[in-house]
């Protein structure tokens, strides 16, 4: 029952807003109406520690032969921190609206709370069925909304081409769904055959681009702060939470030493990436890569909870510093709070990050100082995006009560940051891996005595250095989707030609020609 009046909450809201946006388009006080059922359904969310966990079953469809599963939803200590993490962001997008010079936008604040509901409900999906549903209804949300806002052709056919990537990892989901059942076990994220843990592994790897490496998103999008950043957490946090569902016995397999290096290599392409970005919003995509790499990674040591800690730093500390826009000296400084939660240090909120639920065999080890490379750039970057005074705006202009309430929104975040370091799931006052946190704090400290005094370590966009937006990445998915269009084109020119007044005779002869073959292979 809690479950539904966190979702009802924000649904209700958001159709109020949407009701009012067409029938009262001068309503004054849509943002209160928009910040009290946001922070309804934030304070809700902490009902639920007193009932967990929860569940929620619909009743099963029919041809219960196709349907051997009805949509359920359960609400256990990581759904909750998962949860957590997107209401809070909620809160904070709409309180941060504030100062944003298209203020006051409700249909933006209605995007939010909507998908809001819909990553809620995601990361509650206990069973293939229910998370299919939900991904298509974001994937669906997501490819309008960004074919609404983007003009540039280039641009509508990168975010068609993300919406097919996801899409493809929607149907891994579904084939380790079918190879679980040809198994004799229906897959409900509690249990799966070995057959399907790597499959689950694969569909979360394509959705966020880690497996195969590539761009879900482009550098540059009309989408920036607010219900941008919502879009881009909410969707990767509906695909991370699949990492912290897979059975740790499902992947068990002599594949996994291998996606590790790969999945490290992504991690690494991802913070190097993010390091050298020019600002935080142009390295956006590479942030969602390498910490949803140290995800992936944790999910293939067989350690849910580093995956889920790994992905709740993604959505916590990089929302606080991606809705970041005003100069703000103090608030500046209190971002390196998200740090802190993303250093896996003990007691942070990535303690759990580094610990490995197997003995992984030597292949296997060859990933780590990989992975925590790309987990010391990923830190230094986030760092150095924080004390950034150049990329925000002057807040003089803004009304005082807006310069107030922006920091809340913020520091809400940041709070939460440290709160599910010490409060509420498996991944409480945990000490860790404190020797990979250790070494991952030095190189975090070498990086910025470095970047100073190397030119590599400095964003792409320095005095020296021509801008550049696309990189040895893009141009090979390019050359890919070039081969694809020219397929496509020599299709049309025969399917034209067969349509067309000459088609019965091309028809013919193609008949005659494929009798004439057969009847010389048998005389």
């Amino acid at each position: 029952m809690l479950i539904l009046i966190t979702v009802t909450t924000l649904l209700l809201t958001a159709i109020v807003l949407l009701v009012l946006q067409f029938t009262a388009r001068n309503f004054r006080y849509n943002w209160l109406i928009a910040t009290g059922g946001a922070l309804l359904g934030w304070v809700s969310v902490f009902v639920w520690q007193g009932q967990m966990p929860l569940a929620v079953q619909f009743p099963a469809w029919q041809p219960e032969a196709l349907f051997s599963q009805s949509p359920t939803f359960v609400g256990d200590g990581i759904a909750w921190t998962f949860t957590l993490s997107l209401a809070t962001l909620c809160l904070a997008i709409i309180l941060t609206a504030v100062v944003r010079s298209n203020f006051p936008r409700p249909i933006n604040w209605v995007g939010t709370l909507i998908l809001t509901s819909l990553g809620i409900l995601a990361v509650l999906a206990d069973n293939p069925l229910t998370l299919v549903l939900i991904w298509a209804a974001i994937d669906i949300s997501e490819l309008i909304a960004q074919l609404r806002v983007v003009k540039d052709p280039a641009l509508s056919e990168r975010t068609v081409v993300a919406f097919a990537s996801r899409a493809a990892g929607t149907f891994v989901l579904l084939w380790a769904d079918m190879v679980s059942v040809a198994a004799g076990q229906a897959l409900d994220f509690r249990s799966a055959p070995p057959e399907a843990g790597l499959y689950l592994v694969l569909a979360v790897g394509l959705r966020i681009g880690v497996l195969p490496l590539h761009l879900p998103y482009s550098g540059e999008s009309s989408l920036r702060r607010g219900f941008g950043t919502g879009l881009r957490m909410i969707s990767a946090a509906s695909s991370l939470i699949l990492l912290a569902r897979i059975p740790p016995t499902s992947l068990a397999s002599p594949i996994t030493p291998y996606l590790s290096i790969l999945v490290a290599l992504a991690a690494v392409y991802g913070g190097w990436q993010w390091l050298r970005a020019p600002d935080e919003l142009t390295g956006r995509p590479f942030w969602l890569i390498g910490m949803g790499s140290l995800a992936v990674a944790a999910a293939l040591r067989a350690n849910p909870v580093g995956a889920a800690a790994w992905s709740c730093g993604l959505i916590l500390a990089g929302g606080a510093l991606f809705l970041s826009s005003e100069q703000n000296k103090w608030l500046a400084r209190a971002l390196l709070i998200g740090a802190w939660g993303i250093s896996g240090l003990p007691f942070s909120l990535t303690a759990t990050g580094w610990n490995s639920g197997l003995i992984p065999p030597l292949l296997g080890w060859l990933a780590w100082p990989i992975l925590i490379a790309a987990h010391a750039m990923l830190v230094t970057g986030f760092i150095r995006h924080s004390l950034r005074m150049t990329t925000r705006v002057s807040s003089e202009d803004q009304p005082i009560w807006a310069k107030n309430v922006y920091p809340i929104g913020i520091s809400l975040l940041l709070l939460i940051t440290l709160l599910l370091g010490v409060f509420g799931w498996e991944g409480t006052l945990q000490f860790g891996n404190w020797f990979a946190a250790a070494i991952t704090s030095i190189l975090i400290v070498g990086l910025m005595w470095l970047t100073p005094r190397l030119r590599i370590l400095n964003p792409l966009r320095a005095h020296w250095v021509r801008p550049a937006n696309t990189s040895w990445l893009d141009w090979g998915y390019q050359v890919l989707w070039n081969i694809y269009r020219q397929l496509g084109r020599v299709s049309n020119v025969i399917s034209n030609v067969l349509e067309g007044e000459s088609g019965v005779m091309w028809t013919l002869l193609v008949l005659v020609l494929f009798v004439s073959f057969f009847a010389q292979r048998n005389p």
